[in-house]
């Protein structure tokens, strides 16, 4: 005899799915349920779920419903269990609370109530190990996956092993374990790729790594994973429900590789898949239409994206920041990526916000603040394995040299994070870099060469569609002497105009401490003593 088993934690709903039959006959004109025996009620969950993967949500809720009902009236334990722990997920997942709330509680019933041992109470722990991660407890969340693998070989459930392995990669992930998290989710893969795990487990599977792989910017497990998705999407015509947050991972891979026109048309399919009903992915993809408009230099249709993936809980930055340092409007660019660093406490988010802030710090003239985003940066890209990562940081400690006058060191490391962008397939950042060592190699006093590196960021900005940046490119062209920056130039025109450093402050829209700083650098750069000299030299060289 079995001995009872212990009450499992408090249940709650999360992204995953439970283990559910399928193939089963279609239910028509069916007896109320209480009547049903069994196989009926599992023919009516089978129909439930390809209702469900057919992207027809509502009506297979419904038929998940009549199913509970049917396994209740024949004491079928383990499919009530099946049927509750879908209803609790699904309703969950498209925000529907109340009703995701009291299907969590009628799921928690069965399984305190249930006697026996079955694959459907490990199916009852993932959610369990999700409220874990969520509430910050990732070891915990590992002890309660480990369980649930353990069920899954007991019963030789192959779908259940691979989603214990997905939420184990997620705990070592949150843990800070990246690489044994990477390894989980690898493996994980596997009996997906096999096609030896249910569809609506594999849609699942691929979606959770390869959004797990864009937070670690992993990008070539992300290309790796969207390619096989893209694959076994079209290898299961019908299936829908993944097709929208499939066609969002191509656009953002499209947009990263250059083909932004075929990234917004990606995105406008996955926003018209995604919206009915509204999925939480739809933020997603009007974010990765705000950065297209943004990036081909439409901004009022970027900002009309932003503030439309906002409501639909996406948060706007960086875009939104980068989209107020390109329309001229600085100081809100500086307060809201102050602002969401402050929010920000992991380090993947801050990896994400931290290029932003060394952009926009530098425009703004805030040297010390770009520089110690760049030296986060820099860090938290040496304890991950991500070129992507590296790329960023490296670009960023060379454009900090460069705004600080070095021009000289800031060549290599703009060199190096070319060749990074360059063998990372990604002509965007790489032209943005030429732009950089332009400015390097004109303060060098060695025009042909920025000649060159400028008239090959245009030809790129122009064949992306990059408007603003070649516009941008075509306006600034030299620098100026001495490798002042534009903000000094701007500074040193208004002292020698015979503003004092409040009404420069002013005019500028900075604060006077930066000014002081910018007046230091200039004084340095030139050589002179004074800012009367300094005066004297804009006057020699045309500066004002």
């Amino acid at each position: 005899m079995r001995k009872r088993r212990p009450r499992w934690p408090p249940l709650r709903a999360s992204a995953l799915c439970n283990n559910a039959p399928h193939g089963g006959m279609r239910m028509a004109g069916a007896k109320p349920p209480e009547r049903q025996p069994q196989a009926n009620a599992a023919a009516l969950e089978a129909a439930a779920f390809e209702t469900i993967l057919a992207g027809r949500e509502e009506a297979g809720l419904g038929q998940l419903e009549q199913a509970h009902e049917a396994y209740l009236a024949v004491n079928g334990v383990p499919g009530a269990l099946h049927t509750a722990t879908w209803l609790t997920i699904l309703l969950m997942d498209r925000g529907d609370f109340a009703r995701g709330g009291g299907w969590m509680a009628q799921l928690r019933r069965l399984a305190d109530r249930y006697e026996g041992d079955c694959a459907e109470l490990g199916y009852a722990l993932l959610p369990v190990g999700l409220q874990q991660l969520g509430s910050g407890d990732p070891e915990l969340a590992l002890q309660t996956f480990a369980r649930v693998i353990e069920c899954a070989e007991r019963f030789g459930d192959v779908s259940l092993a691979t989603l214990g392995r997905l939420g184990t990669g997620q705990a070592l992930v949150r843990r800070g374990a990246v690489t044994e998290g990477v390894s989980a989710f690898d493996e994980a893969m596997v009996p997906v790729t096999l096609g030896t795990v249910r569809p609506l487990v594999a849609g699942i599977v691929y979606c959770a790594v390869i959004e797990t792989c864009y937070l670690l910017f992993d990008l070539r497990r992300a290309q790796e994973w969207t390619n096989a998705l893209s694959a076994w999407w079209e290898a299961h015509p019908e299936v829908s429900r993944f097709r929208g947050q499939c066609l969002v991972y191509r656009a953002q891979l499209m947009r990263f590789h250059g083909s932004w026109s075929a990234a917004m048309d990606e995105a406008a399919r996955a926003q018209e898949a995604l919206s009915e009903p509204p999925h939480p992915a739809l933020g997603s993809t009007l974010y990765e239409q705000a950065e297209l408009h943004r990036l081909r230099g439409e901004f009022r249709l970027a900002e009309d994206a932003y503030r439309e993936a906002s409501r639909w809980g996406r948060h706007p930055e960086p875009g939104l920041a980068l989209l107020r340092l390109a329309q001229g409007r600085t100081a809100a660019a500086v307060a809201s990526i102050r602002r969401s660093l402050e929010e920000a406490s992991d380090p993947v988010t801050r990896s994400r916000l931290l290029p932003a802030c060394v952009e926009v710090a530098l425009v703004a003239g805030d040297l010390e603040v770009a520089r110690t985003a760049s030296e986060e940066l820099r860090e938290i890209a040496s304890s991950r394995q991500s070129d992507l990562l590296s790329a960023q940081a490296i670009e960023a400690e060379g454009a900090v040299l460069l705004y600080a006058g070095d021009a000289a060191g800031a060549l290599h490391p703009l060199r190096t994070a070319w060749r990074q962008w360059q063998q990372l397939e990604a002509p965007y950042e790489a032209a943005r870099v030429r732009v950089l060592l332009a400015r390097a190699c004109d303060a060098l006093g060695d025009g042909d060469t920025a000649h060159l590196e400028r008239d090959a960021a245009e030809w790129t900005f122009r064949e992306l569609g990059a408007t603003h940046d070649l516009a941008s490119v075509k306006h600034a062209g030299p620098t100026s002497p001495a490798g002042l920056t534009s903000r000094e130039v701007e500074v040193l025109a208004l002292v020698a105009a015979g503003r004092s450093n409040r009404e420069v402050a002013l005019a500028l829209v900075i604060s006077e401490r930066t000014v002081a700083r910018h007046m230091s650098n200039i004084l340095a750069k030139v050589d002179v003593p004074s800012r009367t000299a300094a005066a004297a030299y804009a006057r020699e060289h045309g500066l004002i």
